[in-house]
């Protein structure tokens, strides 16, 4: 199954994420099967590829509870409901 997770970098204390496409068996910081988007918990910034996403999801990935939280700030479920219902 694959899943939409965090993977964990930069130096200690001053940790950021990307979100990545990856095989749920996989290990965290193993190596991803597409880069989705970015994460700083510090400065709460977040970028996001929403197509990539919407993508990913549509063909079943499944969130875990801190990516799904981001994603749904960011209304990303709306736009996969939207491309759903067309």
């Amino acid at each position: 199954m694959i899943k939409l997770r965090l993977k964990r970098f930069g130096k200690k204390r001053e940790a950021s994420y990307r979100i990545i496409a990856i095989n749920s068996l996989a290990r965290r910081d193993g190596r991803p099967l597409e880069e989705l988007g970015y994460y700083n918990p510090r400065t709460d910034e977040v970028r996001l590829d929403v197509p990539g996403i919407v993508r990913r999801l549509q063909q079943g990935a499944q969130p875990t509870d801190t990516v799904r939280r981001i994603l749904e700030k960011a209304n990303v479920f709306e736009q996969v409901r939207a491309k759903a219902a067309s």
